[in-house]
C-alpha cells in the first residue's frame, strides 16, 4: 500500500519536520494516497509541457516556462514523497495502492523526459532518457517478482533523476538568459539517459548475482 511496508525507497525527507507535518495534514483530509499519486501525473504533464513550451519561447518567457517546470518537477516528488506517508504512516493505504505507487511514476518519467526533448528539439533524446528511466523501475520490480528485496541503486534512481533536470533547468534559466541556448538541457538529458542505463545495468547484475546465490 502506498510505497509498501518494509521495502520502501529510502529517502532523507521522509523523516523531516515538515514533511511529517503536511502528512499529517493530508491524512486528517478526505485525500486518499492514490488521489496523491494521481495528482504526480499531473504535475508531471505540468512540467513536461512547461520544457516543451520553453523552447517556443525565447528571452524572459523561455525562462519562465523553465522556472515553472522546475517547480512542477519538485512538486511531483512531493506528491511522490505524501502518497506512501498518508498511505502508511497514516494508514490510509488501499487495495489497488501499488498500482497507484508505481503507474503515475513511470508516466512521470515519460511525460518529463520527452517534454524536455521536445523542448530543446531533441525528442529523440528525450525518448531514450524516458525509456531508460522506465527500465530501471522495470529491473527493481522485477527483483521483487523473483522474491528480492528492491533495489533502490543509482546511480540515476528517480530522486536523482528529478535532482538533475531541475537543476538543469534552474541552469538553463541563465543560459537562456545570456546566450538563448540549450546545452545545459542537452547535457542533462544525456546524463539522464547514460545514468539510468547504467543503473539498470548494475540492478540487472545485482538480481542476477541474487538469483545465482539463491540457486
Amino acid at each position: 500500500m502506498g510505497e509498501g511496508t518494509g521495502d520502501r525507497r529510502p529517502l532523507a525527507s521522509r523523516n523531516t519536520r515538515w514533511a511529517q507535518a503536511l502528512a499529517r495534514r493530508m491524512t486528517s483530509l478526505s485525500v486518499t494516497p492514490n488521489q496523491i499519486s494521481q495528482a504526480s501525473m499531473v504535475m508531471a504533464a505540468l512540467a513536461g509541457a512547461s520544457f516543451w513550451l520553453s523552447g517556443l519561447g525565447s528571452g524572459g518567457l523561455r525562462a519562465l516556462w523553465l522556472i515553472l517546470a522546475a517547480l512542477f518537477c519538485q512538486l511531483r516528488l512531493l506528491c511522490n514523497l505524501l502518497d506512501g506517508m498518508v498511505a502508511v504512516e497514516g494508514s490510509k493505504g488501499e487495495a489497488d495502492g501499488p498500482f497507484w505507487n508505481e503507474f503515475p511514476d513511470r508516466v512521470a518519467d515519460i511525460l518529463i523526459f520527452a517534454g524536455v526533448g521536445y523542448g530543446i528539439a531533441e525528442p529523440g533524446l528525450g525518448w531514450a532518457a524516458a525509456a531508460f528511466a522506465v527500465l530501471t523501475a522495470y529491473v527493481r520490480e522485477l527483483g521483487r517478482a523473483t522474491g528480492n528485496p528492491s533495489d533502490f541503486g543509482g546511480p540515476m534512481a528517480k530522486q536523482h533523476r528529478m535532482a538533475t533536470v531541475t537543476a538543469a533547468a534552474l541552469l538553463s534559466v541563465i543560459e537562456v538568459l545570456w546566450s538563448g541556448s540549450s546545452w545545459v538541457l542537452t547535457i542533462a538529458l544525456w546524463i539522464v539517459a547514460v545514468g539510468a542505463a547504467v543503473t539498470a545495468l548494475r540492478r540487472g547484475l545485482n538480481l542476477i548475482r541474487q538469483l545465482k546465490a539463491r540457486g
